[in-house]
């Protein structure tokens, strides 16, 4: 792979700090080293000395003094060392990425930790697009994906999409309008969320995402594998990811521990070749410096305690808690909408998105009239690739809500809806 091609020039330009790799040296030195180099803090000084996090199941994580001390310090900016390395192993185990053996040069499999996914995301665009740039997704998507790429000055291409993800034809449709050879016009990258798409609960089915990486190939484009809801797939197998499909190194993948284990402790990581990601850790460098060693301390903790079978012990009970609330919310929808909307039952993720029947755009709907029936949805437009553009659609999450409550935000849209349909 020629990675030099998707670079953009301010990416290319970015040299790491001297500073910040003095500080990955004390890291990796021994004790008896007498650095006179960093412009650390005395963690003596510090007010918080020790800590006891109760978890489920009766058990708890300890930070003693001497561990609480370097979870209040600086740290690496790829992530705490331990926790690149058990995050690596895991998807090692996880998905058995083809590159995982590479040499770095071939794109070999690389792990960075982000604050939260989303910081992931915007590093690898700002790395990624120049203004002008075409790029493509599949709308609707995530509003906050869509807010990051629109002042970066790209053609956002929309390839079209059912129940079942990208259409393959159709993206091999958009694509045929390039020569494999026109490689300044060509796209960049694909952008999808493979499993429970935020907003559509939408997810890549194994042979659409073999058909899509073949196109990959062929055209010469990187695929941004966005996967915070794969720990929450209702089905299982899983199917596999374009990860484990990545034969080029042409796949960035960000995962999540904000659906599982905390959303506030901000901690997600990005998987990719080993030359993009180290361009993404320059610019992190120079940013956040790095993800908070204290949460990053806490969760290689916890992961620590459980190993990979626990945690993925974790992720089932995560996954029933979900899959009932979605049968909940199924239930609710087919009891009052079943004549005023239409909807597919999510795969994966925390949403159903509702096509609201004899209504052009839900915008006024519910922005205007849902809270005096005191009942909130997403108006759909939120997340078109333009957010002005009408949509019969509106987002419901069934995270939160019980079962009851469920029910009754669903009697109380019915009847916003008839209201709405008797007026027009």
């Amino acid at each position: 792979m020629n990675y030099s091609r998707f670079i953009t020039t301010v990416s290319a330009a970015r040299k790491a700090s001297p500073i910040r790799l003095l500080t990955e040296l004390m890291e990796k030195s021994p004790p008896s080293l007498i650095s006179l180099a960093g412009g650390a803090p005395n963690p003596d000084l510090f007010p918080f000395k020790k800590a006891t996090v109760a978890t489920g199941h009766g058990s708890a994580i300890e930070i003693g003094e001497e561990l609480m001390k370097r979870a209040l310090q600086y740290s690496a900016s790829a992530g705490v060392p331990e926790l690149v390395c058990w995050l690596k192993n895991f998807q090692r185990n996880l998905h058995n990425p083809p590159t995982a053996s590479y040499s770095p040069e071939q794109g070999q499999m690389e792990v960075c930790v982000t604050t939260g996914s989303q910081e992931g995301l915007g590093k690898v665009f700002e790395m990624l697009i120049n203004p002008g740039d075409n790029i493509l997704l599949d709308a609707p998507t995530y509003s906050g994906t869509l807010a990051a790429l629109r002042p970066l000055g790209c053609n956002i291409i929309n390839v079209p999409s059912d129940q079942h993800g990208i259409i393959p034809n159709a993206l091999k449709e958009i694509l045929s309008t390039w020569s494999p050879d026109d490689g300044s016009h060509l796209p960049k990258f694909l952008y999808t969320i493979p499993n429970g798409c935020n907003p559509t609960g939408n997810s890549l089915t194994t042979e659409r995402k073999k058909e899509i990486y073949q196109l990959a190939r062929k055209y010469d484009f990187l695929i941004i594998e966005d996967d915070p809801y794969y720990f929450v797939q209702f089905e299982k197998p899983w199917a596999p990811t374009f990860l484990s499909m990545d034969v080029d190194g042409r796949v960035i993948r960000t995962d999540s521990f904000s659906k599982i284990l905390s959303s506030g402790l901000r901690i997600g990581f990005l998987t990719g070749p080993k030359p993009l990601i180290d361009r993404v850790i320059l610019h992190i460098q120079v940013s956040t410096m790095h993800t908070s060693t204290f949460t990053q301390i806490m969760v290689l903790q916890l992961l620590q305690q459980w190993g990979e079978k626990g945690f993925l012990e974790h992720t089932d009970r995560v996954v029933e808690f979900y899959r009932t609330q979605r049968d909940a919310m199924l239930t609710a929808a087919d009891k009052w909408l079943k004549d005023l909307a239409e909807w597919y039952p999510p795969a994966a993720g925390m949403f159903l998105w509702i096509k609201i029947k004899g209504i052009s755009d839900t915008q006024q709907l519910i922005t205007e009239k849902a809270l005096q029936k005191e009942v909130l949805l997403v108006p759909g437009g939120a997340f078109n690739i333009n957010s002005s553009e009408p949509s019969s659609y509106v987002r419901a999450s069934f995270s939160l809500s019980s079962p009851a409550q469920m029910d009754l935000a669903f009697k109380r849209l019915a009847d916003l809806i008839k209201e709405a349909l008797r007026k027009s």
